[in-house]
């Protein structure tokens, strides 16, 4: 199997994520022995999750027995295990009709889109363009309190204060940017406190010769299924409507 785990750890990895998104809490054996016919004992299932552990691939929080995936574990689920759930033609029309009267205003087109973009993800958004000065938009700061990793009002100004440090904005954007079209970024893995939570799916653009990123930011166990083709398609979307 693929990243060195056996067809058995992929399953239960698997397992362990699907319910993880879920649910927000983390995950034990027990649970998963009762909930999911994994065919395996529960002792079986334990060992596993120990191996899962010590691969890098699941953590323990300090105050629960069950296990949590890790940056690592999300990024294997996305890259093989996950089935993307493509957005109907019809959202895709309903999408193009409206950011379309605002493609001869650059502005206006990235403020539609952005708003559009928080209210299918039900995620906070955010648009960036680098011209003379790096211009930033942003939607969907109330979907944040939705989430139980941001139900201590700590947490949530930790996340907002990113905005106005717009060096780390800038960071995240185009100073991590790799040659892949659609990037998932964990803040755990980038150093960043405020965002030790949370998970952000970015796409890139060029607009008129400059450069730009649309980006959605939610907790680290988002529903990649459902965000990642939509905001793919709002990127495209943005760059054939502003360059005509």
């Amino acid at each position: 199997m693929a990243d060195g785990l056996t067809s058995r750890q992929t399953q239960i990895l698997k397992t362990i994520i699907d319910e993880y998104i879920e649910t927000a809490l983390p995950v034990g054996s027990e649970n998963l022995d009762k909930k999911f016919n994994l065919g395996v004992s529960p002792a079986t299932i334990r060992n596993e999750m120990v191996a899962l552990t010590r691969g890098g691939y699941l953590k323990q929080p300090h105050t629960s027995a069950g296990r949590v995936p890790t940056p690592t574990a999300m990024k294997f689920y996305i890259n093989q295990l996950m089935e993307e759930k493509q957005m109907s033609l019809v959202d895709e029309v309903k999408a193009k009709e409206e950011v379309w009267d605002s493609r001869d205003d650059i502005d206006e087109l990235m403020n539609e889109a952005t708003h559009a973009l928080a209210s299918r993800t039900k995620s906070l958004a955010v648009a960036a363009l680098k011209d003379k000065k790096d211009r930033y938009w942003q939607a969907g700061h109330s979907y944040i309190f939705n989430n139980p990793e941001f139900a201590e009002m700590a947490a949530c100004q930790n996340l907002f204060s990113i905005f106005e440090e717009m060096d780390k904005l800038d960071r995240l954007f185009f100073g991590l940017s790799s040659t892949s079209p659609l990037e998932v970024l964990f803040g755990e893995e980038l150093g960043i406190p405020e965002l030790a939570t949370s998970g952000i799916i970015s796409t890139h653009f060029v607009i008129k010769g400059k450069p730009g990123a649309l980006g959605i930011i939610g907790p680290a166990r988002a529903d990649y299924s459902t965000a990642i083709p939509i905001l793919r398609y709002f990127g495209n979307l943005i760059e054939e409507v502003a360059n005509g």
